[in-house]
């Protein structure tokens, strides 16, 4: 007996497609319908009753897929998202890749068993495989954070260049020149886009680029612990740590109060993303700051839409903006006070 599988590879088409053909719920233009129903014919495919009725209905349910849950980042981010999905009468389902690709396949898989209604994406690449299964099962979704490389998801972000560039920028305005920076990795477009604008920083104030002083490792402590203690290590030594996410912060000052060295005496850290306690501690910490609230919900929202209007919507990125907290941990260098 003929699978509706057997029928795309006949047609040529995705499963997806010869769904939106037998549903009647989606514009299929009339060459592939053509191709699709000949292909019915030529099989004799009998689509099954059951199947279809579970089809046509709509879970409640919409998956979020991050990517550490132990960053504290994302607690923000999982509430904008479960807000919004409240409001509309939907509960979440929330998966955790850790960074590894091959559990974000596996969640993926199991969204789509599990019949969602939508998904929103934190990815682990801008290439992430897996992600076709949410088209050929019918199910809109938005990245968030990250952007992919495809034309046609929504995608919600915020400008990284600008942020890294503004704190960069802060460090060389207050007299530190030899700056090191530790990013995760440059397979994610916020580990690419931070260090783009570090670069962009340096550059502009007449800077050399140093490929010494710039460390990519992962989103995690031990990834910003190990990078500064490597920078740490230089000769000559430098004089500011730009990081770029918070748990690698986490690890660069567990690395600097090892070295026994002074924020910001002998040293100036500046921080990606904001801390509870970035405040509050003996050296407050100047970070870059994220609506991560707002960077959930805009997402969420932005999924509703495409549940209302599944295809006559077009592709849409929006880019939020960053703020820098200015802290004592950047001080001005003791030769530029009073200046």
């Amino acid at each position: 007996m003929a699978t509706i599988q057997d029928v795309a590879k006949h047609a040529g088409v995705s499963i997806a497609t010869v769904s939106r053909v037998l549903n009647g719920t989606t514009y299929v233009n009339e060459e592939v319908t053509s191709r699709v129903r000949a292909a019915i014919k030529e099989l004799n495919y009998q689509p099954s009753r059951a199947a279809q009725a579970l089809r046509a209905h709509r879970s409640k349910i919409i998956g979020l897929l991050i990517s550490d849950i132990q960053n504290p980042f994302f607690t923000g981010l999982i509430r904008g998202v479960e807000d919004v999905a409240n409001r509309n009468g939907y509960s979440l389902i929330l998966c955790n890749s850790d960074e590894n690709p091959r559990k974000e396949q596996q969640y993926i898989e199991v969204l789509c068993s599990e019949r969602v209604a939508g998904a929103i994406v934190v990815s682990t690449s801008e290439n992430p495989k897996k992600l076709h299964l949410f088209r050929d099962h019918d199910i809109p979704f938005v990245s968030v954070d990250r952007r992919i490389k495809d034309r046609t998801t929504d995608a919600i972000l915020i400008d990284n260049v600008s942020g890294a560039y503004e704190a960069v920028t802060h460090l060389i305005t207050n007299g530190y020149h030899r700056i090191g920076v530790i990013t995760g990795p440059v397979s994610t477009t916020t580990g690419r886009e931070r260090l783009e604008g570090y670069r962009k920083a340096l550059r502009e104030a007449g800077l050399a680029l140093e490929p010494a002083l710039e460390c990519v490792d992962d989103f995690k402590s031990m990834g910003g612990y190990q990078g500064a203690l490597k920078l740490l290590d230089l000769t000559p030594p430098i004089d500011a740590l730009f990081v770029t996410n918070n748990l690698m912060t986490l690890g660069a000052l567990e690395a600097i109060h090892e070295r026994h060295l002074r924020i910001p005496d002998d040293i100036a850290i500046v921080g990606f993303d904001e801390m509870p306690w970035a405040a509050l501690s003996a050296i407050s910490l100047t970070t870059v700051t994220q609506p991560v609230y707002e960077l959930g919900s805009s997402a969420a929202l932005r999924l509703f839409q495409r549940l209302q209007n599944p295809t006559s919507l077009s592709k849409q990125e929006i880019v939020l903006s960053p703020t820098l907290q200015v802290r004592d941990s950047t001080r001005p260098r003791p030769s530029l006070k009073g200046a």
